[in-house]
Order: structure tokens, then sequence, then C-alpha cells
């Protein structure tokens, strides 16, 4: 398993927290691998709540209409990147 960087430690927590993931670890969750389908399987749903917790703690919105949404929850290193790109707070 990849090391997470402390932004990714962070983020990973927040995604644990906010979509309830009980039982998950930090350490599970791969910087890389995809965030919905075969990755942490998340749906369209859990994007709708994890871009709302991510603009509440970083500042950052995300809005479905964004022509690269996809590409910012790829993964969990793409949505720090955008994150660290674009954070208020």
């Amino acid at each position: 398993m990849e090391t997470l960087a402390p932004l990714e430690q962070e983020v990973a927590q927040l995604i644990i927290e906010t979509l309830h993931l009980d039982g998950m670890q930090v350490s599970e969750i791969s910087p890389t691998a995809p965030l919905f389908g075969d990755g942490l399987g998340l749906d369209s749903i859990d994007a709708l709540e994890l871009s709302l917790a991510v603009t509440q703690t970083y500042g950052v919105t995300i809005s479905s209409q964004d022509p690269n949404v996809r590409s910012i929850f790829a993964s969990l290193r793409d949505l720090c990147a955008h994150i660290a790109a674009n954070r208020t707070h």
C-alpha cells in the first residue's frame, strides 16, 4: 500500500467520517484507486455528500456541472490535488 501524504490522510479520514464507512481505516484507502466503481464503490449520492464536506472543510466548491468533475473525483490523490490548488482554508 502506498504511503499517504498529510492532505491525503486528512481527506481519507473526511471520506470515512462523511460517508460513514464504519470499520474502514485511512490506510485502507489507496491514493490512486478509483473512488467510484471498482475502487471504494462510491455512488452519486456519496459524491454530493463528499462535495459538501470538502466545501465546508476546505472552502473548495465542486460543482456537478464542472466539466472536470469526473477527473476531480477519480481518486483520492486527484481529489487532494484539486483541494490543494483551490483551498481557501
